[in-house]
């Protein structure tokens, strides 16, 4: 049986999404395709549109077979860690092929760029430390590093979004030695951080979400989306009169920075290099959340960091939370969100060889990495009226996983 893994956001999920899960599965002859999806809070420190139990709703009806959450502590991650936990439940699901997209669109100069940085480790990191010293970004010292270590070479171009995840994907299939053989495909027509409309069909998830909070309507991007993101996305608006975005939390973000002590602050995961003291010196005076980012944004912080940071202080997680977490962490269990038939029924015949416990409902598990994803699903809630946030709240710890 041909399974295929795939790592998603869905933040919503659009064409280009379909296009690729359509595409994972022919290219790779799948059965069965399973999708590690982030929760209630992404890689790049943003809110999703909607609950993971939305969109799971949404990639059940384009096809996908089992909807697993990416933990917390690895869904608001940087593209390493982020990978490594994807990866880890993929691989104990046993999973056989990974599919993900990419600018490149070709497999081999991945293995060959992953092989060429493991034989220069020692130099690659030096260099990395150089150009931090300069006062960049950590992501931009790494791409500086890459591109003198690789000057003359055919290599992978890691300064591209889809290739970086692409590449930490391969890296940590390589690191954990897992059974499964990596696949890409080119991304068609629009780029991940493309904001404006750039094709008639296909759109970034970045322009869509700009579409809509810009005209506060899903009317304008239908072309772009399939009947079951407009029916769930409406019915989201309907159920709870709201959709999901930072500027809904920046007074909840501005009373915890606010009423939060400078040691507190300095506590928070991520918070680094005296950050704290920036963050306190303008939250006061900002009125937005978009405001506050561009007074306390420096160089040597990119704008995905400082949400992330945000969006820790929000969930107070703390830096001993996540003392175990390092680069070749992984995880420590398996939380479906949902389930087609097929998917209930492969899930039903390897469940005796998968290693990590199956969390089907939250009220029966508890791990330290559960706590965080509870608070994170309080807080993803708290924006919400009475009584639909108390139901929600709830709904997180009762829900059992959507079937189809």
């Amino acid at each position: 049986m041909n399974v295929v893994g795939i790592v998603v956001e869905y933040n919503p999920f659009h064409n280009g999404h379909l296009f690729h899960l359509q595409e994972s599965i022919k290219e790779t002859d799948a059965d069965i395709v399973i999708a590690v999806m982030s929760g209630n809070f992404l890689q790049r420190g943003e809110p999703a549109i909607t609950s993971k139990w939305n969109r799971t709703k949404m990639a059940l009806a384009s096809g996908v077979d089992l909807v697993i959450e990416l933990p917390y502590v690895f869904a608001t991650q940087k593209a390493e860690t982020f990978a490594n936990g994807a990866i880890s439940i993929l691989n104990a699901l046993k999973c056989n092929t990974l599919c993900f997209g990419s600018e490149l669109g070709v497999i081999d100069p991945f293995v060959a760029t992953n092989e060429f940085l493991l034989e220069k480790k020692q130099e690659y990191d030096q260099l990395i430390k150089k150009y931090v010293k300069t006062g960049v970004s950590y992501p931009t010292a790494m791409t500086l590093a890459f591109k003198e270590l690789t000057e003359g070479k055919a290599l992978l171009d890691l300064s591209l979004p889809n290739n970086i995840l692409g590449f930490h994907y391969v890296k940590s299939i390589a690191l954990q030695k897992a059974a499964i053989t990596p696949h890409t495909i080119k991304r068609t027509s629009a780029n991940y951080h493309d904001e404006d409309f750039s094709s008639p069909t296909i759109a970034s998830a970045t322009s869509i979400r700009k579409a809509i909070f810009s005209n506060e309507s899903i009317h304008n991007i239908t072309s772009y989306i399939p009947p079951c993101t407009v029916e769930g996305l409406n019915h989201y608006i309907q159920e709870n009169s709201i959709l999901h975005h930072w500027e809904e939390y920046f007074q909840l973000l501005k009373y915890t920075v606010m009423t939060m002590t400078l040691e507190e602050l300095r506590f928070i995961y991520e918070m680094e290099e005296g950050l704290e003291y920036r963050m306190k010196k303008f939250i006061g005076e900002s009125t937005n959340f978009k405001e506050f980012l561009e007074k306390v944004k420096t160089k040597r912080y990119t704008w995905t960091r400082l949400q992330r940071v945000c969006t820790h202080i929000l969930t107070r997680t703390t830096k001993l939370q996540l003392k175990h977490m390092n680069s070749n962490e992984t995880s420590p269990y398996i939380r479906l969100l949902g389930m087609s038939k097929s998917g209930q029924n492969y899930l039903r015949s390897i469940k005796k060889h998968v290693p990590l416990p199956i969390v089907s409902k939250l009220s029966s598990f508890k791990h330290p990495f559960i706590e965080v994803d509870i608070k994170a699903s309080f807080t993803y809630n708290m924006i919400f009226q009475e009584p639909n946030r108390s139901y929600l709240i709830k709904q997180e710890f009762a829900q059992t996983p959507i079937t189809v």
